[in-house]
Formats: C-alpha cells, structure tokens, sequence
C-alpha cells in the first residue's frame, strides 16, 4: 500500500510538472508571435511616419515664411504631421491603444479656448 501511495503522488507531481512548462510555452509563443508582427508591422509604418512628418514639417516652413511669419498657420500644418506615433508596439496591434499616424489639431485648439 506504501509503494502505491508513492506512485500516486509521484505521478501526480510528474504531471504537474509536464503541465506547467506548456502554460509558459503558449504565453511565449504569443509574445513572440506580437513581437515579430510589431516588427514587421514598423518595417512599413516608420519609414511612412518619417516622411509624412518631414514634408509636413518642410510645408509648415514655406507657409510661415510665404504668411508673413505667421505661426499659427505654421502650426495648423505641423501639429498634425509632426504629431502622432512614429513607432508602434504591441499594444496598438492587439488594438488596446489607439494608433495616431497624425496630431489632434483640434484638442489642442480646444484646450486654447
């Protein structure tokens, strides 16, 4: 009766063992999957981001030079394209944080009032 006892429990603690290193698994596996696609998706996403804010920021210039020295209509035009996310993480992909590929023009113009 001893030495069935022991197998019992033996066998017991062996699976739980077995099992719990396929929990660690799947979560690791998932993180690595989220990760790869976050690297892939800014593969595609950063280099446009870039470009975006750097012609928003050359368009930003002209028209506070063509107005006058006028920055608000500086502004109008780089709050959105200097603004936003230039890199995104998993969090965006899994869509529990919102992706801003621009600024809000108008929360800020909100928060001026």
């Amino acid at each position: 009766m001893g030495k069935k006892m022991i197998r019992i429990v033996g066998s017991g603690l062996l699976a739980l063992s077995l099992s719990a290193p396929l929990a660690a698994r799947a979560d690791f596996s998932d993180d690595a999957g989220m990760g790869t696609a976050t690297v892939l998706a800014n593969v595609v996403y950063m280099p446009t981001k870039l470009v975006y804010a750097a012609l928003g920021g050359l368009t930003g210039s002209f028209a506070y030079l063509l107005t006058g020295g006028n920055y608000t209509a500086a502004e109008r035009v780089w709050i959105p394209s200097l603004g936003g996310n230039y890199v995104l993480n998993p969090a965006h992909l899994r869509g529990q944080e919102q992706i801003y590929f621009s600024g809000p023009l108008q929360e800020r113009q909100q928060l001026a009032r």
